[in-house]
């Protein structure tokens, strides 16, 4: 144990990074689904024990006699609070991933490993609990994000400010132990947990309003280009050109238009059980030669949720697309992305019978490849 703790003093950073990634790699094995009770109890039982452990080390500072019901693990309190927050920034990166683009998401992540290793530097720890207070109150702030709509059936922005209220109350309530047991001076509770605690939230606020922010726990799925889709009992058929260079691709990316051809975006989007019905927009985009990026047509639809594990299915079309680059973007009633697709459209000039390959997508089933048609 001896030799534990002395390489653990000399490589406090590497062992932040070890308990972080431990904690992300078990929440990436163990992560269900988003509504998942089980799921939401523990991210909120996680939460408890954040904020326990950052009100106790302010009461037991560095050097003072821990608590005796706590002396024995006490020592081990650092990587606890690194495995939460792993554990925890892990669910919120793989939420934004099925919700938003993934350099989205990849980038909070980074965004939140650079706090927790700030957290460690000598210079940070000078000024007290400010990058603990901030990361507790941005996992708050995400947590309470999604479990509203979960609650409620709806994501729109007063139920994002109501979440964020509720986080705000959650650092207030902080605060106000931390006062009551005269750890901080006023002062001190001002400046290292009100100004962090509350600028977090705020700036959580501001993303979302700017759009930056995922329309969390809405999730596309599954979406692809195609030249045709039909309704086959419980399955779609998917009628596309594929391209043997890009064998991975299961549908019209690379679309090659005749006259009278309809580009169809099919996608599947997931939303939880408590969304009984909800509309979304599926807007094209073209990159017009002079404009540049143009909506060319929106298609509204709404979306009769089932809470299918694989998400319920739905289509539209643009009718003759132009040669060039387009983009299909599946955007919420307020205008927040959803997921969007690119894809490439060439003239087709030539006037033989066409190869499809017809890709069944069936939520009893594994979608698959099952025939050739002209």
């Amino acid at each position: 144990m001896e030799r534990v703790q002395d390489w653990r003093k000399k490589n406090e950073l590497l062992e932040t990074g070890a308990f972080f990634f431990v904690g992300f790699v078990y929440d990436v094995l163990t992560l269900s689904r988003i509504d998942d009770t089980f799921t939401l109890v523990q991210q909120f039982l996680y939460l408890g024990v954040l904020a326990s452990l950052l009100v106790l080390e302010q009461r037991y500072p560095e050097g003072a006699e821990p608590p005796k019901a706590l002396a024995k693990v006490w020592k081990w309190r650092e990587d606890a609070i690194h495995f939460f927050y792993g554990s925890l920034l892990s669910s919120y990166t793989l939420f934004f991933f099925k919700s938003a683009s993934g350099l989205t998401a990849f980038l909070f992540l980074v965004a939140m490993f650079g706090l927790m290793v700030a957290n460690e530097l000598p210079n940070f720890r000078q000024i007290g609990p400010v990058v603990r207070v901030a990361l507790f109150s941005t996992c708050t702030g995400m947590y309470f994000a999604y479990l509203l709509p979960i609650l409620i059936g709806r994501a729109n922005f007063w139920v994002f400010l109501l979440a964020q209220v509720l986080a705000g109350g959650c650092v207030f309530g902080v605060m106000k132990l931390l006062r009551r047991w005269n750890i901080l001076d006023q002062l001190q509770v001002l400046r290292q947990i009100a100004l962090p605690g509350f600028s977090m939230l705020a700036a959580l606020l501001f993303l979302y309003l700017v759009r930056v922010l995922p329309p969390v726990p809405l999730a596309v799925q599954f979406s692809g280009i195609y030249h045709a889709v039909e309704k086959q009992g419980s399955a779609y058929a998917l009628s596309y050109q594929p391209k043997w260079w890009k064998f991975w691709h299961k549908g019209d990316q690379d679309f090659s238009a005749r006259p009278g051809d309809k580009a169809y975006y099919f996608f599947s989007i997931f939303a939880p059980k408590g969304f009984a019905t909800y509309k979304v927009n599926v807007r094209y985009y073209y990159d017009h030669p002079q404009k540049g990026w143009t909506n060319v047509s929106t298609v509204p639809l709404t979306i009769n949720n089932k809470g299918i594990e694989r998400g319920y299915r739905t289509f539209a079309y643009t009718s003759n697309p132009k040669p060039g680059d387009w983009r299909a973007v599946v955007e919420t009633e307020d205008g927040h992305e959803i997921s969007r697709l690119s894809f490439s459209v060439e003239e087709d000039t030539s006037t033989e019978a066409r190869q499809f390959e017809v890709f069944m997508h069936d939520p009893d089933k594994k979608p698959e490849v099952v025939a050739e048609k002209k």
